[in-house]
């Protein structure tokens, strides 16, 4: 178009630079984003990381009372230092205002469900460049286990792709912090699995390290029998991570944030590879 423009013999000289600015402006810009692409991604495969991880024009802001939940009922925040705080925070905030909470059977929703499950996903994503999880634009809340059609069975979470919907009891999700070192915490693992499946439909760079890492752990646990034995024989991950590789990555990163130490004492190539995929480089990991 921009072509056609300049080619044209009655613009004036004035008009036909500043056209020939703008067109060779876009080129100059389409060819460098693409160099960027190129070396980030020879970069994150080296380094299992992103040239970089946060960068905001303008950081949101929590209130108050927000920020006073992540305090008091959010033990994760606390241990991040005051620049992670603000970034956590913003994060956050971007999680409420962009994702829909819809309640069923007449619970409420408060602001805390709001807070508390933003930060999960949050916590899940914060070494993550592109944080958002595009897989999901909707939360459902139910107050306990409810039906679900796809598959006719009473579920405690659940992840639908094509309502792009994450699913939760709320009863079993505030278990899941109420103890937090039994490696049981349904809104790490439902969030883990929206994690995977994006990362699978997504090339962005963040989601291409967690793929790449997985595979290398796969990988790994294929060419190792002994490995595999022993992580089996342990039973530090429960049973239910040998259903598949989806339940297998869900508990394998909920034991990674319950209890990181046990985790790296016993199966430290596992944690170094489970870490790699999430890029936690912050709060002790």
């Amino acid at each position: 178009m921009i072509l056609a423009l300049i080619q044209e013999q009655d613009i004036s000289p004035t008009l036909r630079i500043i056209l020939l600015v703008i067109f060779f402006t876009g080129m100059a810009t389409v060819v460098l984003s693409r160099f960027y692409v190129f070396f980030e991604l020879r970069y994150a495969n080296k380094h299992k990381r992103p040239f970089f991880v946060h960068f905001y024009l303008f950081k949101r802001k929590l209130d108050n009372d927000k920020t006073h939940i992540l305090k008091s009922k959010f033990s994760f925040y606390a241990r991040l230092d005051a620049k992670q705080k603000e970034r956590f925070e913003h994060r956050v905030a971007t999680f409420i205002k962009e994702k829909t909470f819809l309640e069923r059977e007449n619970i409420e929703i408060t602001e805390e469900m709001k807070v508390l499950i933003a930060a999960t996903s949050t916590m899940l994503t914060f070494g993550f460049r592109d944080y958002e999880i595009d897989l999901i634009d909707k939360i459902i809340i139910y107050p306990s286990t409810f039906y679900s059609n796809s598959n006719e069975a009473y579920h405690k979470g659940e992840l639908n792709p094509q309502l792009k919907a994450l699913v939760l009891s709320w009863e079993h999700f505030t278990e899941g912090f109420d103890i937090e070192n039994d490696n049981l915490n349904l809104g790490i693992h439902e969030f883990t699995h929206a994690i995977h499946l994006n990362s699978i439909k997504n090339r962005d760079v963040s989601s291409i390290i967690f793929k790449s890492a997985f595979t290398e752990l796969t990988d790994l646990l294929s060419a190792e029998e002994s490995l595999r034995q022993k992580l089996i024989a342990s039973k530090y991950f429960r049973a239910y991570a040998f259903t598949n590789q989806f339940e297998f990555i869900a508990v394998i990163v909920e034991t990674f944030i319950e209890t990181p130490n046990d985790f790296k004492q016993q199966f430290p190539r596992i944690y170094n590879k489970t870490r790699e995929m999430l890029n936690f480089n912050f709060a002790g990991y």
